[in-house]
């Protein structure tokens, strides 16, 4: 197989859903561990998520700036967003999420990298495109609300992305993954290298 991740399930004698919120759940399961004992595991249950991360001819990124209650930060981040249909075509999703929160669109689109964010506690997959050929979108404007009322754009050399991270001064997950993923593939094989945009995704399976 290689020096990849491999499927597998260990055995669940029961489960329960002790929270059922808006987008997400809680799940308990008992699993058999390998030495037969059973052990309750919580975790979030999550639909999935699309990130884009948008370069435009001179090398910037497309970023927005968002507050997150959780963490009680305003984080620089990369257009993103939920995969609300079960079964819908993540670019498409990808591709409304860009237009939505920066009203961008892009004429070339590739997988730049697929994660689990969190999988010790959530079972949310995200697939990060890389979006190039930008250009302004047609239309009206997303109204926006909530959290997105707030939101300030900016397009950042992806160099600067890349020194913030390093130095700590940028943690949002997708910007993270994202820019450091790109700038190897610009170091390393190239973007000719990358995956096609509809290229499978066992984690989230969905229809082209």
């Amino acid at each position: 197989m290689g020096f990849q991740d491999t499927p597998e399930e260990w055995q669940v004698t029961a489960t329960e859903t002790p929270f059922t919120g808006n987008k997400t759940s809680v799940r308990t399961d008992e699993v058999v561990m390998p030495d037969g004992t059973v052990v309750r595991r919580d975790y979030q249950v999550h639909p999935g998520s699309v990130a884009v991360l948008a370069l435009d001819d001179d090398g910037r990124v497309v970023v927005l700036r968002q507050y997150r209650h959780p963490v009680r930060h305003k984080l620089w981040e990369i257009p993103a967003g939920l995969l609300d249909v079960p079964g819908e075509n993540p670019l498409h999703a990808a591709q409304r999420e860009l237009y939505e929160e920066a009203y961008v669109k892009a004429e070339d689109w590739r997988v730049l990298t697929d994660v689990y964010t969190t999988p010790g506690g959530c079972d949310e997959a995200v697939r990060i495109f890389l979006a190039r050929n930008l250009s302004e979108a047609e239309g009206e404007r997303f109204e926006v609300s909530e959290e997105e009322a707030d939101m300030e754009l900016a397009r950042v050399p992806l160099q600067e992305l890349v020194r913030g991270v390093l130095a700590g001064e940028l943690h949002n997950n997708c910007l993270v993954v994202g820019v450091l993923s790109l700038a190897a593939v610009l170091a390393g094989d190239g973007i000719e290298s990358l995956r096609p945009a509809e290229a499978p995704w066992p984690a989230r399976p969905f229809e082209a």
